[in-house]
């Protein structure tokens, strides 16, 4: 049976008397628990909860998103607690889904959609591309689309071909996209609630192998940080972190890379040598400032990402640094990626995946005087 779908004009005041009461009872009775420890998966689900329960135009659709609570259980509860006209299954047909929350974003509403892997994502890059991309320009802006679409991506999950794909360069390539990727639990938190809140489609780029990453997190802080920024109108969207500090070379990475690199960093450490490393979080926008700032300090860079090399987001890091910091390099920069061939089978992947060795032979290979 075909969901009930909300309208727009119910999504603005009108929605159900017994939805309202359970969305306000749930938020009243939320405990303040302080720093626990949770899952990225835990965080994600928390972001898109908190923001249903402010904002009645948001909804969430996909593949087994509704009672199973996704592939990954990324949505676990929401059906329960929103009812099946704020959380709902869809056919698996994910051009359908894309183009539903085309129409559902025209008309008032705030869609957030799962393709349930990334290379699902394939048959709505059409629409993807040619009509969620363009709107807002095709319209000299009188129609915005605040889409997020959330792709579990990349690999380390012993999955086979069409299940680890990292595509970010396809929709990184495509003018009208933001490209969000993040690496902590904390940041699932805050960067899916400015997804969420951006009137411009985001590509909400989830590293599956992270999934089940845990952190020390206060998810009360984090409400009260979204809060401060929404009344301000600020926010960490498009800005990079430095992960670890340090002054001999940087890494820079982003998603489920961003681990790897740290692991890396603490290795070369035991070796007596201080690399920094930037956590990219937003490929689109691209903080400029930040990883300069990291590469003019050290003066060698390593860029690390899971995709293949040729073409890819890497790639574009590494000339967008060369082009601003290239009176401060003492080599040249330096790129660890999957290889450039199709998705291993499970067995082979740790080939493909970088590693710290791989990334540490780069450092290596960084024409050091001694």
């Amino acid at each position: 049976m075909s969901p009930t779908i909300t309208t727009s004009s119910e999504a603005n005041g009108n929605v159900s008397a017994a939805t309202a009461r359970a969305a306000a009872k749930a938020a009243v009775e939320a405990e303040k628990t302080g720093p626990q420890s949770i899952t990225l998966a835990k965080a994600l689900n928390t972001a898109m909860a908190d923001a249903m329960h402010a904002d009645p135009s948001v909804l969430v659709f996909g593949e087994d998103v509704g009672m199973l609570g996704g592939v990954f259980r990324i949505t676990d509860g929401l059906t329960k607690t929103f009812g099946k006209n704020r959380c709902f299954d869809t056919p698996l047909a994910e051009s359908g889904i894309v183009g539903m929350a085309v129409g559902m974003a025209m008309n008032g509403m705030r869609p957030v959609i799962e393709m349930q892997f990334d290379a699902f994502a394939y048959p709505a890059f059409e629409q993807i591309v040619s009509h969620v991309a363009k709107m807002h320009n095709r319209t000299k802006g009188t129609v915005k689309l605040p889409i997020v679409i959330r792709v579990p991506y990349a690999g380390g999950i012993g999955g086979v071909e069409h299940h680890c794909d990292s595509s970010e360069a396809y929709y990184a390539h495509t003018a009208g996209l933001k490209v969000f990727t993040p690496a902590t639990v904390a940041d699932g938190y805050r960067m899916l609630r400015e997804a969420i809140d951006s009137d411009d489609p985001v590509m909400f780029m989830e590293p599956k192998k992270l999934y089940w990453s845990k952190d020390q997190v206060d998810l009360d802080a984090l409400r009260a940080e979204h809060a401060e920024n929404t009344e301000r109108g600020t926010s960490s969207e498009g800005r990079a972190a430095v992960a670890r500090p340090g002054t001999d070379a940087t890494l820079i990475a982003y998603g489920p890379s961003v681990p790897t690199a740290l692991a890396a960093a603490a290795a070369a450490a035991e070796e007596g040598r201080s690399l920094e490393v930037i956590d990219v979080r937003s490929i689109v926008p691209f903080d400029d400032e930040t990883v300069c700032a990291s590469v003019r300090k050290t003066g060698r860079a390593v860029v690390i990402a899971e995709a293949h090399g040729f073409a890819s987001v890497a790639s574009e890091i590494v000339a967008r640094v060369q082009e601003r910091c290239f009176h401060h390099l003492a080599a040249p920069i330096r790129r660890v990626t999957g290889f450039d061939v199709p998705y291993p089978a499970p067995k082979l992947e740790h080939y493909y995946l970088p590693g710290v060795d791989r990334i540490l032979d780069a450092v290596d290979d960084l024409q050091w005087e001694d």
